[in-house]
């Protein structure tokens, strides 16, 4: 028979609420914005006055942990669904300040007009109006008895009706009379479990990441200063993407600006640096997988939790064992000479732009093994190669495509327990053989999807070997990239459209070149002997009407560098299919040389 998975009882909001105050409900979204607009607030209040019910909060109770002295600690309930109506409830009936978009602290104040019976965001016009109560807080959390609240408003307006106002005044301060259900998961589900149950209760189609119960878990757990690391992760993503928040920080958090978490991503406040802008989950991953030799997010919440995987118990000294380790990794992650080494080592393979990286897992999984091989005490010069190369190859190899965190897992692993040059090279000797870089990878360039990984490779192959753009004489595909040059097509669109070509042909990714604009012009709507038929009369001619390059040689070696075979230059649409066959093989060639130069 199933064992019930979950509790569903209705509880009154002010129970829901000292329950907040006494730290026995933990909202770990109150260290993250508040996303509401103050409006929402005020229909909510407006739902409980009226009646309506305002949906369920949804629970997960931490288990109970073993304290060192040998007795139980009663675990707490972290709220994973209904954070934002809490935090509402708390901002607008116990006048709590709340964290809103832009970071600052403040305070949401829901007026009342027990005449009309509406409620209001309080505003100057309001506080003009004699008729309005202005803050409900005042009312409903006791700090003014019923009776004063009405004398007083009687005093103001002496005309009303005073037993309607009375009425109203007293289903305003019932509201946390009323009831909301909570539904509480049992402390020993599974991540996976949990998530499956919130995906079902939740019509809102919102799908919680095991980097969400991780955050949770951390700031749920202030003994060990969890609510500080939640921080820290938060502002260090957010620093990354808005540099200008720091001075928001300094003003508005100024218990987390004393913290050495602060000091150590002070960096970020003049870093404009935008080829690895990791979020919350990424954060997580490279720390706990660095740290823990674990790839699976669900682990480091068991360990947070303090389960003692052999004994299936849990214990306080893992918990606390656990959080420093955390620590530990995050501060290797912010660390400003680690994250700088690294983004130096990723750009000396080719990539200097995050439109050349399309897999978040690569690039994490390629920071991690940065830090793992720092920690073994591995010389510098064989970590750059080492991180350049399972970059790239993890890339190549859609290593992180399917399943990441089991193969975070997995390498994590190997990579713990054997030298990492026998991994690679095992790896290398399994899945980038002779047959692949001669006959599969070849077959992975004849697409037309323009964010193929294989040509973004290849294009870092070109930056790398400070390749020039197409024809051009001077300017590097780098500069095109960095610059946002554009790609075009070296069998121009629109030829190839005369011929009744779709665009899944004359999109084909070996059709594909950094070239300057201007050159593109000039080129038209050319088959290509037309186009290089002018070229080689301007190099004769001396007259540079469509590219700078001067000589034959030249004009080959150009050719050489962006992979065209030589025989474009008498070809026309006759000869699209065998040009694309053959620029798919030199592309291929390009970056299995590259590779093994990295």
């Amino acid at each position: 028979m199933q064992t019930q998975k979950y509790s569903v009882n209705q509880h009154l909001i002010e129970t829901i609420l000292a329950w907040v105050k006494s730290g026995e409900i933990a909202i770990p979204e109150i260290q993250r914005p508040f996303v509401w607009d103050s409006s929402k607030v005020r229909d909510l209040l407006d739902s409980l006055y009226q009646g309506y019910p305002i949906g369920y909060l949804i629970a997960w109770r931490n288990p109970n942990v073993r304290l060192k002295d040998g007795s139980l600690s009663e675990g707490k309930k972290i709220l994973i669904d209904g954070q934002q109506r809490v935090t509402a409830l708390t901002a607008a009936i116990l006048g709590y300040y709340i964290v809103d978009k832009t970071y600052q602290r403040i305070k949401i104040k829901i007026s009342f007009n027990p005449i009309s019976e509406r409620f209001e965001v309080q505003n100057p016009a309001i506080l003009k109006d004699r008729t309005w109560l202005h803050d409900i807080s005042e009312a409903i959390n006791g700090k003014t008895d019923l009776f004063e609240v009405a004398d007083n408003y009687f005093e103001l307006n002496p005309d009303v009706d005073k037993k309607h106002v009375r009425n109203s005044f007293s289903n305003l301060i019932n509201i946390p009379k009323k009831q909301i259900g909570l539904i509480e998961l049992s402390h020993d589900l599974d991540i996976e479990t949990v998530t499956e149950i919130f995906i079902r209760i939740n019509s809102k189609g919102v799908v919680l990441s095991q980097a969400d119960f991780v955050m949770s878990k951390i700031a749920s757990n202030t003994e060990y200063k969890g609510n500080e690391l939640r921080k820290a992760i938060d502002y260090f993503c957010h620093l990354a993407i808005a540099p200008e928040f720091f001075k928001h920080i300094v003003e508005n958090d100024s218990e987390f600006a004393k913290t050495d978490f602060f000091q150590k991503m002070q960096w970020l406040k003049t870093e404009n640096e935008d080829l690895y802008d990791p979020d919350y989950n990424d954060l997580i991953r490279v720390a706990f997988t660095s740290q823990f030799n674990r790839g699976r997010l669900s682990d480091l919440v068991s360990l947070l939790s303090g389960r003692n995987f052999e004994s299936r118990s849990f214990e306080e000294n893992i918990a606390e064992q656990s959080f420093a380790m955390l620590k530990v990794g995050v501060s290797n992650f912010i660390n400003e000479t680690n994250f700088k080494r690294f983004l130096m080592i990723v750009k000396s393979a080719g990539f200097i732009s995050p439109k050349l990286i399309r897999s978040q897992n690569a690039i994490n999984f390629a920071y991690i093994v940065y830090l793992k091989l720092k920690e073994l005490g591995v010389n510098s010069v064989s970590i750059e190669s080492y991180v350049r190369r399972w970059l790239v190859f993890s890339i190549l190899t859609g290593r992180y495509s399917g399943s990441p965190e089991s193969v975070f897992d997995f390498d994590i692993k190997q990579i713990s327990e054997k030298p990492f040059d026998e991994y690679l090279k095992e790896k290398e000797e399994g899945e980038l053989s002779e047959a692949f870089w001669n006959a599969s990878l070849p077959q992975s360039l004849d697409t037309s999807v323009a964010s193929s990984p294989y040509f973004h490779v290849f294009l870092a192959s070109q930056v790398k070997a400070n390749d020039k753009g197409f024809l051009s004489k001077d300017v590097l595909v780098s500069d095109l990239i960095s610059l946002r040059g554009d790609i075009h097509h070296l069998f121009p669109k629109d030829y190839l459209k005369k011929f009744g070509l779709d665009r899944s042909k004359y999109n084909q990714i070996a059709n594909y070149v950094y070239m300057q604009s201007e050159i593109n012009i000039k080129v038209g709507n050319r088959s290509p002997l037309d186009y290089f038929e002018i070229v080689n009369r301007q190099m004769i001619e001396n007259n540079r009407q469509v590219s700078g390059i001067g000589t034959e040689q030249e004009l080959l070696e150009n050719l050489k560098m962006n992979c065209i075979p030589s025989e474009i230059t008498q070809m026309t649409i006759d000869n699209f299919s065998e040009f694309l066959s053959l620029r798919r093989k030199l592309i291929a060639l390009k970056i299995k040389e590259y590779y093994f130069s990295l």
